[in-house]
């Protein structure tokens, strides 16, 4: 393990016996980055394109959808109307229990320019943006981009766009609205980005940790990034680990690790574990059986669950009662506040988490926020309210005994003092 200079609060680490294709010791310099090989000419975008067809990459911002996908999208998109392709590398890490995109920006900023290079390659596109929150990350970028000439990059200019933080800042339609000029809150859609983006024009929004796989797959092809991973989840992804009460650990793992054991090799003793929080918050609850779950897209889904982001939390001394209200609350605090739906149903759905954290609500209040669990999901502009719905969901699923501990009021955890942070398990800002 290491502690990287940028950020010298999080320590990173690659997996036994995987060679890291993300992670590496140390602030990456221009000169130094170009010479071992980056910024290499791309001779085909064509074939380039199908390389990236044939790897399999997922976004690595939560959703796991197929890059190559959303790259012939935007391209199909922009040739139908005649009009010039935008590409931004999303960069504005909402998820309070990840570090992965902030750490990427700030120690590995040409890999990043580079993977955004050659996404604007596959797309055409005449103009690219780096859209963080992050001050730190935003002046990584910025020295990186004086470091290397035009010649260099080889590709279309790129702007650094900065936005204050916040959970749904870095939703897609958000990104663009912000760019656009408007507040960094999500809108209805259709249409979506590749539809009608930046200045209206077909726009590929993408993650900067999918974006910094691509300089691999243009050196090393498809099958060497299939050599990694399970056939549906191929290649290595970034995962943040916090809590058990040790210091947050960024890992570069293949997926198909299994959770308990990438829990051990990170110190936290198995039976000690009460619980998981997945995919930062969006991804819900998980209980002791989550352990023998592995770290892929098929099979976290198939169990109800999700990757998303990469982050695993690790409940320990914490009640998932007490978890689950926090993290409601924090969700119906950063709502975007546009939709009825969200705006209420995360209020509500918090209210009565937190009455029943507090050993006062009732079975009709537990009966209703089983009811909002059910019929909210889908219901707002952006995955704010599908995240809520899931925590509550997995909560009242995965844990049906202690809800019945809080309902009598018999929880010690709790009785002792709940947990009421602001944002459980946020990995603090680091400002150097």
């Amino acid at each position: 393990m290491t502690t990287t200079a940028a950020s010298p609060d999080i320590t990173v680490a690659a997996w036994p016996g995987s060679e890291p294709r993300l992670l590496r010791d140390g602030v990456e310099d221009g000169a130094a980055y170009a010479a071992a090989g980056g910024y290499r000419t791309l001779a085909d975008a064509d074939a380039f394109l199908d390389e990236v067809d044939r790897s399999g990459l997922l976004g690595r911002g939560g959703a796991g959808f197929p890059l190559g996908v959303k790259l012939r999208s935007v391209r199909a998109a922009a040739a139908r109307r005649g009009l010039d392709a935008v590409v931004v590398a999303n960069g504005e890490e909402g998820e309070p229990a990840s570090i992965k995109d902030r750490w990427l920006l700030r120690n590995r900023p040409h890999l990043v320019l580079d993977g955004l290079r050659l996404a604007a390659a596959a797309v055409a596109a005449t103009r690219t943006y780096v859209y963080v929150s992050d001050p730190a990350a935003a002046r990584s970028i910025e020295a990186a981009l004086g470091e290397i000439s035009t010649e260099t990059i080889a590709g279309p200019p790129v702007s650094v766009f900065t936005v204050d933080g916040g959970y749904v800042a870095g939703e897609e339609t958000a990104a663009v609205r912000a760019i656009n000029g408007g507040p960094a809150k999500p809108t209805d859609k259709p249409p979506r980005p590749y539809q009608r983006g930046v200045a209206q024009r077909p726009t590929l929004v993408s993650n900067v940790e999918t974006l910094a796989n691509l300089p691999f797959l243009q050196r090393h092809g498809a099958a060497a990034f299939r050599s990694a991973g399970t056939t549906s989840s191929p290649g290595t992804f970034l995962a943040t680990v916090t809590g058990g009460g040790l210091a947050p650990v960024l890992y570069e793992l293949p997926h198909g690790v299994e959770i308990g054991e990438l829990l051990e090799f990170h110190g936290i003793p198995l039976d000690q574990v009460r619980g998981l929080l997945m995919g930062g918050y969006f991804a819900g609850l998980l209980n002791r059986d989550g352990l023998a779950a592995t770290l892929d897209h098929e099979t976290l889904r198939a169990g109800g669950s999700g990757l998303g982001c990469g982050a695993v939390a690790v409940l320990t001394d914490d009640c998932p009662v007490a978890v689950a209200a926090s993290v409601l609350a924090y969700f119906g605090r950063e709502n975007a506040g546009q939709c009825g739906s969200c705006f209420n149903g995360t209020v509500a759905m918090a209210a009565v988490a937190e009455a029943l954290r507090d050993g006062v609500a009732t079975a009709q209040d537990v009966e209703r926020l089983q009811r909002w669990a059910g019929v909210l999901p889908g219901r707002g502009a952006c995955g704010t309210l599908d995240g809520a719905t899931t925590v509550a969901a997995s909560l009242l699923t995965r844990f049906p005994e202690l809800v019945a501990e809080h309902l009598a009021d018999s929880c010690d955890t709790c009785r002792g003092g709940a947990y009421r942070a602001d944002r459980p398990y946020a990995i603090e800002e680091v400002t150097a």
